[in-house]
């Protein structure tokens, strides 16, 4: 089935909106569910790191791709780094998102299937909430494997398309890759389907995919012109990031219930056995084969991965997977609703319900005293933003000339140089210090003295840990980080005279050198 044929009894009236109308509605309506949401909660840590970490603008980053680097920097250049501001160019990245969801899916099934596809993502809370809200490498990855999707559909399933199409799915492939390195998937997915597929195997003979292979890595090439200028850091961290070798059958299985969790498992349990039927019955439903195979790179790997990897895998990490597998649920929704089906109308409502309950409650929580609760933890704790440390260096005259902020782990050095606005230096002092390590060289605060900022620790810990490197270590009064005007973190301050004699493990960039020197 490739289109969805209406009933005479269901045929659209005058008064009623069109599929691509409705679409639209619901892009706009989910917009500024979200412009509500980011504008009412503070930056999570990664995103704190980012905006801290892309102020110093570079080919590429430590940790992934640039390409949510780069909109983060222009966008606090451009607007200021309010959380509202700085998430916009992600906000705006998903309104494309479901529109290309929209129109390859209305290509591959009809229109009405596009909508409810899209219907679908928006209401999955990490695809349609998180990564269409929040600053991630997701939000420029989604729409570029998608729009690659899309392109590959013209050249596969379109007679006489224009040979073209291959050179578009090249650039949105490049642009996927230049976002997260996930956006390998959808050339590996590519490759799956032509390989399986004998009406599309020819396409191996044409210069046409290589071509297109060639654009994508052309696009792709600032990553590797970086990391060639860095010893490779970051393919080495993401190709560790699976630890050593321990097999284990938990570990999957633990991975798939939190997937059902990040999905919803009213979405992840019909995503996922429409994966394994469309593998199942091969290129006999070339269309549906298609997107699985798109799907198949990520769902596959990491899945496969948890059972040997020593170290956690991450849900989020197979979500671009199951991106691919939405027009395949909007086809099986439209279908059923075809059929009549009203519990699942029904199901649909209650989603879409509580959808936007869920968002307006967690867009109230910051405004709450929930911290002042005995035995509670603030829901949100690390979407706390740090203003009130900035404030109290300027209450306590802490703002001096020569004086540097150290943070005992990267997480804490993006909350504390977010909430500074770049205006004291943050230096972070921890054997794992991420883009910091690269964008701050110790070297550069030798002779200066530190305010010491962290979370649960000791004068003891801060002497033992620190102080070789410092003339003194003194406590002083401790900073409350306050949510609803209660005291939700308490961040130990340490006055440290003289910095000296930096260690290697401070700095990625030291730790080059002395892989370089082969030392």
């Amino acid at each position: 089935m490739d289109t969805l044929p209406l009933h005479g009894n269901r045929q659209r009236s005058a008064f009623r909106l069109s599929p691509e109308q409705k679409t639209l509605a619901l892009i706009l309506g989910a917009l500024a569910l979200r412009i509500v949401f980011a504008a009412a909660i503070g930056l999570g840590v990664d995103e704190s790191y980012t905006v801290a970490t892309a102020r110093v603008l570079s080919l590429s980053t430590f940790d992934h791709p640039p390409a949510a680097w780069w909109l983060t920097h222009f966008a606090a250049s451009l607007f200021g780094e309010s959380p509202l501001a700085l998430r916009a160019p992600f906000l705006l990245l998903f309104v494309l998102t479901s529109w290309l969801m929209f129109v390859l899916t209305r290509r591959l099934f009809g229109a009405q299937v596009g909508f409810y596809a899209t219907l679908a993502l928006n209401l999955s809370p990490v695809v349609g909430l998180t990564d269409a809200s929040w600053i991630l490498p997701d939000a420029p990855l989604l729409p570029a494997m998608l729009g690659c999707a899309y392109a590959l559909s013209r050249v596969f399933f379109e007679p006489g398309a224009r040979r073209a199409w291959w050179l578009a799915a090249g650039v949105c492939a490049g642009l996927a890759m230049l976002s997260k390195y996930h956006g390998v998937f959808v050339f590996a997915g590519a490759a799956l389907f032509v390989i399986a597929s004998p009406r599309q195997r020819f396409w191996l003979a044409t210069p046409w995919p290589y071509a297109a292979g060639l654009i994508a890595l052309l696009i792709f090439s600032p990553v590797v012109i970086w990391n060639a200028q860095n010893h490779w850091v970051s393919f080495l961290f993401q190709g560790g990031r699976s630890g050593a070798p321990h097999f284990s059958f938990v570990a999957p299985l633990a991975l798939i219930g939190l997937q059902s969790l990040f999905l919803a498992p009213w979405i992840f349990i019909p995503l996922l056995a429409l994966f394994v039927r469309s593998l199942w019955k091969g290129p006999a439903r070339e269309k549906d084969f298609f997107l699985a195979c798109l799907a198949a790179a990520p769902i596959l790997l990491f899945t496969l991965v948890a059972f040997w990897s020593s170290k956690r895998v991450l849900p989020h990490w197979v979500a671009p997977g199951y991106l691919m597998l939405f027009p395949l649920l909007g086809r099986e929704i439209a279908v059923r609703l075809e059929q009549g089906a009203p519990l699942l109308r029904r199901g649909l409502i209650a989603a879409s319900a509580f959808m936007v309950v869920g968002v307006g409650l967690v867009s109230a929580l910051p405004h709450l005293p929930l911290a002042a609760l005995s035995g509670s933890r603030y829901p949100l704790f690390e979407m706390l933003d740090w203003d009130d440390f900035p404030r109290a260096l300027a209450a306590r005259d802490w703002d001096q000339p020569k004086t540097f902020i150290a943070a005992t782990r990267w997480l804490d050095a993006g909350k504390l140089d977010y909430a500074l606005h770049g205006a004291v230096p943050v230096l972070c002092l921890c054997a794992e210090p991420h883009a910091f390590g690269l964008i701050r060289d110790p070297q550069d605060f030798i002779g200066q003295d530190a305010l010491i900022a962290a979370p649960k620790l000791t004068i003891d810990e801060a002497r033992a840990r620190f102080g070789g490197f410092f003339d003194s270590i003194e406590q002083v009064a401790p900073v409350d980080i306050k949510q609803g005007g209660q005291p939700a973190i308490v961040l130990q301050i340490f006055r440290a005279t003289n910095f000296h004699h930096p260690a290697r493990e401070f700095s990625l960039r030291d730790k080059d050198r002395a892989n370089a020197d082969g030392r």
